[in-house]
């Protein structure tokens, strides 16, 4: 039990197909309900798919674990419901601040420019971020919440996936069209199926401690290297909500775990950074050893992995929570396509191809990082000492300075749904890139534009009168026109998309840019739409 936080039982309830016998085909089962899971569940249903969530526990996640939550995972909750509790609740931060021994190295914005709706970062605790994505399931017909139902085994052929569940009031069979495993990264349904899921695990371990307490330390990430309260060693320090303060310990690989974990270890080593006078209380302790792998695709069959069941890295640069709610953000549309019969099976690939990439990317970032933080040779750690040091004068060592590349989305610039530029723009808008969002007026109220894209394809139109609604193969593409339906207040939607010679984006209902054209051309976006959706 945790004194800032009561956690919730929630009912198991015994499904009328169990009791009933009846053997039952569901169009989406999802297995876990932590954030990616429950994101799955909310994605499904906005998709207007029914969906089944099964789960072996009955409440949310034990201790804070993930803390950190960037601006593109926000903007999809936010798109699903969720994200104005979690944004009120949470500590909004952008400034980084990076220490060497006992001096500033230097610092950093994650969001220098104005006009977005989500701020860079949040941090919240985990347990809250379950229950408010519970309570908005809850409210949903399309999802079931099924808790204390515990996966035993998965079977499937070419168009179903028999799925054998244990609950309080014994076993049953349900099939599925499709599943998202979102098991976690000891992930029971990778086992079933034999899922290959390699990488490199680091020889080394920190300690989280999460402490309450009165300080005014700013809302900031700060990151020790060699401090002198943790000689040779690295520390963390950030925020929660309910005055709760996380704090990483790196400890080195020799350290025992379950000795490190023990109120009279852990105590001492937070007195030495925060102060013999500083009051404070324990409230959560965690040893890990982290690790950067994936598996070797992330579609089996009928069955779809995500988030760390699909990956997993190091904590630094918070890359799991946030990876796995955009592999959802891709995945949801697919499934509705293809259940519709609007699009084949290969879409799906799709899914595992860019989300792979998207992990290689993530992967990279965070091994990097790791090796920064951990270096593993003298060589090594002189460099990563010079750099620091150069870094409180000198800008150009600054960039080299890794004390967790912080998330950020991986445009999708090779995927096969792609449709490459024809015309000249400038700017990030490309083809495969996750669209920026900005402040607009709709009828002189406030808005912004990402609550005007997203869950279907959409036509963004910019200084073109001639463009209208497309229809390819069953998938409508329903314009969005400046003037129209809305007005750029501040003008930063011409100047984020490149709209002053006219623009023609067309976005796919995970609000990514498909194609982009200077002109309407109905032929044209046409076969841009069958080809993000895989159509032939």
């Amino acid at each position: 039990m945790l004194n800032t936080y009561s956690y919730p039982e929630f009912e198991y309830q015994q499904s009328a197909e169990q009791a009933s016998g009846e053997l039952k085909r569901h169009p989406v089962v999802i297995i876990g309900a932590g954030p990616i899971g429950l994101t799955a569940a909310l994605e499904c249903a906005a998709q207007g798919i029914p969906v089944v969530v099964l789960d072996d526990n009955n409440t949310v996640s034990i201790g804070s674990r993930a803390v950190c939550y960037a601006k593109r995972p926000l903007e999809i909750w936010d798109r699903l419901g969720v994200a104005a509790p979690m944004v009120e609740k949470g500590i909004s931060w952008k400034i980084g601040k990076v220490f060497f021994k006992e001096k500033l190295a230097y610092q950093f914005d994650l969001l220098p420019e104005e006009g977005h709706k989500m701020p860079a970062m949040i941090n919240l605790q985990q347990y809250y971020l379950e229950e408010y994505m519970v309570t908005e399931c809850e409210r949903q017909e399309l999802i079931d919440l099924r808790w204390k139902h515990k996966l035993l085994s998965l079977s499937q052929t070419d168009d179903v996936a028999t799925l054998v569940v244990e609950t309080p009031d014994g076993v049953f069979n349900m099939e599925a069209q499709w599943v998202i495993a979102c098991d976690g990264a000891n992930s029971d349904t990778r086992k079933m199926l034999d899922g290959e899921f390699s990488g490199q695990f680091f020889q080394d371990r920190f300690l989280i401690a999460d402490v309450v307490m009165k300080n005014d330390f700013p809302t900031e990430r700060w990151f020790w290297f060699d401090p002198v309260f943790h000689k040779n060693q690295s520390a963390l320090l950030h925020k929660q909500s309910d005055d709760v303060w996380r704090i990483d310990f790196q400890l080195g690989w020799e350290a025992d775990p379950e000795e490190a974990k023990k109120p009279e270890n852990v105590i001492p080593l937070l007195k030495q950074m925060l102060g013999e006078d500083c009051e404070f209380e324990l409230e959560w302790v965690s040893v890990y050893q982290f690790a950067c792998r994936r598996m070797d695709k992330f579609r089996y069959g009928r069955v779809l992995f995500a988030g760390d069941a699909a990956h997993q890295v190091s904590p630094f640069g918070a890359r799991g929570a946030n990876t796995g709610v955009q592999d959802i953000d891709n995945l949801g549309w697919k499934l509705k396509l293809n259940l519709e019969g609007k699009a084949p099976a290969e879409l799906l690939e799709s899914y595992s191809e860019e989300r792979v990439f998207a992990a290689d990317d993530n992967l990279m970032n965070s091994t990097r990082s790791t090796d920064f933080i951990t270096p593993k040779s003298k060589s090594s750690r002189i460099f990563r000492d010079a750099v620091l040091q150069l870094a409180e004068q000198h800008e150009f060592a600054r960039p080299l300075v890794n004390s967790g590349r912080l998330s950020t989305p991986t445009p999708y610039i090779n995927s096969t749904l792609n449709t490459a530029d024809e015309d000249h723009f400038s700017g990030s808008m490309t083809p495969g890139t996750n669209c920026a969002d900005a402040p607009i007026k709709i009828q002189d109220k406030d808005s912004w534009l990402l609550s005007e894209l997203g869950g279907d394809f959409k036509l963004l139109v910019i200084n073109n009168e001639s463009a209208h609604s497309v229809e390819q193969g069953g998938i409508h593409a329903n314009v969005v026109r400046l003037g129209e339906h809305f007005d750029d207040s501040l003008g930063l939607v011409k100047q984020r998309y490149d709209g002053e010679q006219g623009a023609v984006y067309l976005i796919r209902p995970d609000q990514h840019i498909a194609a982009r054209w200077r002109h309407f051309d109905e032929a044209k976006i046409k076969v841009a739409i069958a080809k993000a959706s895989c159509q032939h």
